[in-house]
């Protein structure tokens, strides 16, 4: 048992909010990412592990699917530290990949299907991977035009449909000839069959793995400040995190169901769908592309989860599920229970709505890749108020430093205890010491310095975000450091200003970026990108909104300039894209 992450229980968030079911501290076992599964499945061997393409998969049949998967890699040639990446849609060979790769401390990395061939190439070549497990109907577009351009030593090819028992013979080759399950011919030699290695006789090698020092995952950062880089998590990481999260939720609940919407290849994904599921001792419910709204509730109604449904994703994920019209119509209504929102804040009229509509309990979670990635949650016991990113969970400390310091040497402004500045005039980075920290970025020297520093002993995770503690000791995000515009001698927030657009009634979404100002006056320039309502489109013009910001906000804060867009673009989970707004611009781009 490791005690040196219990958090001194005077601190302020334990005195306000926190719920009476969940423990304030833990004792952390040094667990490798299979012997978590294993514990698992010694408990739960006959009960359903994950439902996927209308076919149910227990805990023993996943554990003995992983087990041959983990020979045959071994048998190819792979070895522990060695690096396999993975091109998969949410799926069955996604989980069974990812926990073959762990038993034999060869390091997993998911690729998102979304990207462009560069963008694949980059994450290859930054991880180093040996093999890749890829989806045959992605081979073409994603992998042949670089194929040239990375070292890998095999691929493993596998069809969406290959372990979906549940779907009839007819149903797969009709899918399979009329283009809705995707297919498609792998040229690479050598190319292993993935089915067929299912087949290969369970003898898996007795690895020897340092959960604190091994690595089990790479994870792509969001690349909102850049290039995307890969985080450094260690099986210590990635199993702590999932333990905090199962206690957050109220301890193991077998045959509760977990939404796997989040893509799995992200550590939102990884953590609070695959890996907390089977924390709880759970059901994963996978979906390898986001489901119609209609789709997913009737899904929810059908499939059997006796304590109950838990649903992690983006804000906009809930929001259409609270205002489908015909949500009364489906027997719903109490079975899903447990909600947290992340990946951007949760406005107060989508949760009462869906709280209402579904008898949910939903609140806003905060987390990043770094962090593997869950930090923190409102409670899902007792009411808590919006606005903030709630409590850190069990074994997570926090506190807010000067966000101009080079390092942590001068202390925290607030921290939870006697002598804490509060307050939105006490506002610096927010930084986190937990199990769940990452080991560092890989490769990244430099950057691993600046991100991961020391204080009082023990190690933090500098955020990059930026905000103030309150009273209670929960924490309110004001926005990224390096988003931060700089408008003549202000300091202003993105963040905050996309809040305040959004209360005019004509606004749906909005993103706020800074640009170099034209005029070389005031440094940046604020500019709005905005969708509006349906029925306010054609009714409304750009001016007229900027003349409502004057009327309604300080005028350093008020857009220069305001574009109306027909959607804010976001990323495969929800999270608004600012960046690929504000590189698109011509005065960006003139400047760069």
């Amino acid at each position: 048992m490791v005690q040196k992450w219990h958090v001194n229980e005077d601190k302020a968030w334990f005195k306000s909010y926190w719920p009476e079911e969940v423990k304030k501290n833990l004792d952390f076992q040094e667990l490798t990412l299979s012997e978590f599964f294993e514990g698992q499945r010694a408990k739960y061997g006959d009960d359903n592990m994950m439902w996927f393409l209308e076919t149910w998969m227990t805990y023993n049949e996943a554990g003995e699917y992983i087990d041959s998967l983990a020979t045959a890699l071994y048998n190819l040639g792979l070895r522990k530290g060695d690096c396999v990446a993975f091109l998969l849609p949410n799926s069955f060979q996604y989980v069974i990949s990812y926990y073959a790769c762990a038993k034999i401390g060869v390091i997993a990395t998911g690729i998102n299907p979304t990207y462009k061939p560069m963008e694949v190439l980059h994450h290859i070549e930054i991880t180093k991977a040996k093999a890749l497990i890829i989806l045959d109907g992605l081979y073409e577009d994603l992998i042949e035009p670089i194929i040239k351009k990375i070292d890998i030593e095999f691929i493993i090819s596998t069809n969406l449909v290959d372990l979906a028992s549940g779907l009839s013979g007819f149903i797969k080759f009709l899918g399979k000839l009329i283009g809705k399950i995707p297919k498609g011919k792998v040229d690479f030699d050598p190319t292993y069959d993935f089915m067929e290695l299912l087949k290969t006789p369970i003898n898996v090698p007795n690895v020897k793995i340092n959960p604190t020092e091994h690595t089990a995952t790479y994870i792509m950062t969001g690349g909102t400040t850049g290039v995307p880089k890969a985080t450094n998590l260690t099986h210590f990481n990635v199993v702590c995190n999932a333990i905090q999260c199962v206690n957050w939720l109220g301890d193991e609940a077998p045959g509760i169901a977990d939404v796997g919407v989040l893509p799995l290849f992200h550590s939102f994904g990884m953590t609070a769908v695959m890996n907390t599921c089977i924390g709880l001792g759970g059901w994963m419910m996978l979906f390898p592309v986001p489901p119609e709204t209609e789709d997913l509730v009737e899904t929810i109604e059908k499939l059997p989860a006796p304590n109950g449904v838990a649903y992690v994703g983006a804000e906009i994920l809930f929001k259409r599920l609270a205002e489908f019209p015909e949500l009364d119509d489906y027997e719903i209504m109490g079975k899903i229970e447990k909600c947290i929102s992340g990946a951007g804040p949760l406005h107060a009229p989508v949760q009462e709505k869906f709280q209402k509509n579904t008898g949910a309990t939903i609140v806003e979670g905060y987390g990043l890749s770094e962090a593997s990635p869950v930090v923190s949650s409102g409670s899902l016991f007792e009411p808590s108020p919006l606005g903030n990113i709630g409590m850190p969970i069990p074994g997570t400390d926090w506190a807010i430093f000067d966000s101009n310091a080079e390092d942590l040497t001068s202390g925290p402004i607030a921290n939870g205890l006697s002598g804490s500045k509060y307050g939105e005039d006490n506002t610096g980075e927010i930084c986190v010491c937990g199990p769940q920290v990452m080991k560092g970025y890989l490769d990244q020297p430099e950057e691993t310095e600046s991100t991961i520093q020391e204080w009082d002993g023990r190690i933090w995770l500098r955020t990059g975000d930026i905000g103030f503690m309150n009273e209670d000791g929960l924490i309110t995000i004001r926005d990224r450091k390096k988003q931060l515009i700089k408008m003549a001698g202000h300091s202003v927030f993105p963040k905050e200003v996309e809040e305040f657009l959004m209360k005019n009634e004509a606004v749906n979404e909005a993103a706020v970026a800074g640009l170099p100002d034209p005029a070389g006056k005031v440094g940046e320039i604020i500019k709005a990108w905005v969708a509006l309502e349906p029925e306010y489109q054609g009714k409304i013009t750009e001016n007229e909104l900027i003349e409502w910001a004057q009327e309604n906000m300080t005028k350093w804060k008020v857009p220069t300039q305001i574009e109306f867009i027909p959607e804010v673009p976001k990323n495969v989970l929800g999270k608004v894209q600012r960046r690929s707004l504000q590189e698109a611009d011509p005065l960006y781009k003139k400047e760069n």
